[in-house]
This record gives C-alpha cells, sequence and structure tokens, in this order.
C-alpha cells in the first residue's frame, strides 16, 4: 500500500485546533522526552537545492524566532514522544492507508485551485486520481492512482501556490504558533483551503453528528502525519549554524518552487 508524502511545513487551521487539543491531552506524559535526530529526505533536499537563491523578506524576525524556539520545544518534548508512541502501536501500512484516505478526501482543495491556475489537464487528472481511489482503492484507504502512469505523482495545488501564481509575492515571513514556518500569502491561503476541505463542510459536520467526532478526526489525521511532518521540518535544521535561518529559507525555497510548478 502506497501513502504519500505530507505536504512539507504545511497545516490547515481545523489541524492546528485538533493538534493543540492532542498536544495539552498529553503533554504530561512527554517532560522528559529526548531530542531525536531525523535522517534529511534527499528529495527535498534536492529541490531545495534547485532554488537556493531567494529574497528574504523578514521584518518580524525577532518575533519569529521567539516563536521559533516555542514550537521547536513542542516538537521536541510533546510531539515526538507522541508520533514515536504512534508509530509503535499503529503498523505501517494502517498509517499509509490513513494518509492516503485524508489526501483523497481533500480533492477539492487541489481541484478547485487547479481550475483557478488554468491548468484545466490537471484539475482532470486529479478528478481521474480521485474517482480511481475512490470506487477501486476502498474510499481512498488505497492509492491505486499510482499504477496510472498519468495520475501518478501529480504536483498537488493549494490557495497559497494560486495566489502565488497570480503574481501576489510571499510577504513578510511568518512563525505561527504550533503551525509553524509560512508567509503572510500562504496564511491566507490556509483559510481558502479550510474552507475546501470536505471535512469542515455543515453537510459533513452533520453526518458526523457532532463537534467530538469531527475533533476526533482532525486529531487522528495530525497525529497520522506528524512523524512525516517531523522529518521534513528537521531536514533543514540538521547540522545546521542556525536552524531558524535554515528552516525559514528551506520553506520559502520550497513554497517558491510549488508556485512555479
Amino acid at each position: 500500500m502506497k501513502s504519500h508524502r505530507a505536504h512539507p511545513l504545511s497545516a490547515r487551521p481545523a489541524l492546528a485546533l485538533a493538534l493543540l487539543f492532542t498536544t495539552l491531552a498529553l503533554a504530561p506524559t512527554a517532560s522528559h522526552a529526548q531530542k531525536t535526530p531525523a535522517r534529511p529526505d534527499p528529495e527535498i533536499v534536492e529541490e531545495m537545492d534547485e532554488y537556493a537563491t531567494l529574497t528574504v523578506f523578514d521584518p518580524l524576525e525577532p518575533l519569529n524566532r521567539l516563536t521559533f524556539k516555542f514550537n521547536d520545544g513542542l516538537y521536541d518534548y510533546v510531539l515526538r514522544p507522541i508520533s514515536k508512541g504512534y508509530t509503535k502501536v499503529v503498523p505501517e501500512p494502517v498509517r499509509g492507508g490513513l494518509s492516503n484516505f485524508f489526501e483523497n478526501i481533500k480533492f477539492p482543495i487541489r481541484f478547485v485551485n487547479s481550475v483557478l491556475q488554468f491548468k484545466f489537464k490537471r484539475a482532470g487528472q486529479e478528478t481521474g486520481k480521485f474517482f480511481v481511489n475512490t470506487i477501486g482503492g476502498l474510499g481512498g484507504f488505497i492509492k491505486l492512482s499510482d499504477e496510472v502512469p498519468s495520475l501518478a505523482d501529480i504536483p498537488r495545488e493549494d490557495t497559497g501556490q494560486t495566489i502565488g501564481r497570480w503574481g501576489i509575492g510571499a510577504g513578510p515571513y511568518l512563525v505561527l504558533p504550533i503551525l509553524g514556518p509560512g508567509s503572510l500569502r500562504d496564511t491566507v491561503g490556509l483559510v481558502g483551503d479550510y474552507y475546501l476541505n470536505p471535512l469542515v463542510w455543515n453537510d459533513t459536520k452533520d453526518l458526523l453528528n457532532n463537534w467530538e467526532t469531527s475533533l476526533a478526526i482532525d486529531t487522528l489525521n495530525v497525529v497520522n502525519e506528524t512523524p512525516n511532518l517531523l522529518r521534513t521540518y528537521d531536514a533543514p535544521r540538521q547540522n545546521a549554524i542556525d536552524p531558524y535561518l535554515s528552516v525559514r529559507n528551506a520553506y520559502l525555497q520550497y513554497r517558491e518552487a510549488e508556485v512555479k510548478k
């Protein structure tokens, strides 16, 4: 069973709430955790190197550094222990299936943004991918589209990328509490992604019956993706003299690359 790689260094507002809920609930058990180094993802590092030259606008650097330090502590002493415990309890095939399911259900985000960028061929590919995985892949748990050459490895579009394609710059760099690195453009984009996510639509909430169930599903999504997100977050920090600068530049380079795809 194939699973997708989590979108690097990014998240959704609804997931932030779920992550905060999980953190507050489990933090007392993680107070003595130690930092665990992770191996950089070669594909991410290679892609970042390709966009090594980038103009950085970081007028809020002092505040961003404080938030970065807070997030670092949260990731190292809370999320890593949770992630390690989760991966020990939940087998990789199950984690992969859940990743596939959540990627599949967020089809509207990718489809709408492909259309808004006038990438109609990609929008058609996303539609085909959704139907193949939903019908033939048990609701998206099995990513059958990877076996179809025209549907495999389709670049994922989001609202932040759409705004960038429309010619609007990234704006000031921002480090958001819990969510991590971002920009003004991508923060606005998160709002668009939030409302395009079927899990927050009223009909879906009615189907889920209550907010507790909805929150539980969001929390599962966050916890399931945390191992991948931490690996990606750690890649630019390995052996870095200034981890803040490394993560900042890596994020901005990656997002610039995504906009240009």
